[in-house]
């Protein structure tokens, strides 16, 4: 499963992105659960946020959903918070 992440908006409006790629992790079926249910509660469309929050763009398997501070789920909170901190 490759899980993709693209955060942009917030006070600077820098955008970052991370991938994680899970084929080859022992800990795959982890984040396949929370990827599935991250994207589950996903939009199809980018919603409105807060001023100066970010916006998220989750992408797994070629499948795109949206999310927006400060109305994120526990699990895309987590996924977000790893894809970026342990993708590339």
């Amino acid at each position: 499963m490759r899980i993709q992440v693209r955060r942009t908006g917030g006070f600077g409006g820098i955008q970052r992105r991370g991938e994680v790629d899970t084929s080859t992790r022992p800990d795959a079926h982890e984040w396949h659960a929370l990827a599935r249910q991250a994207v589950a509660a996903g939009q199809g469309t980018p919603p409105a946020g807060v001023p100066d929050g970010f916006h998220y763009e989750i992408t797994v398997d070629g499948k795109s959903v949206y999310a927006a501070d400060p109305r994120l789920t526990d699990e895309q909170r987590e996924l977000i918070s790893r894809v970026l901190k342990e993708g590339a």
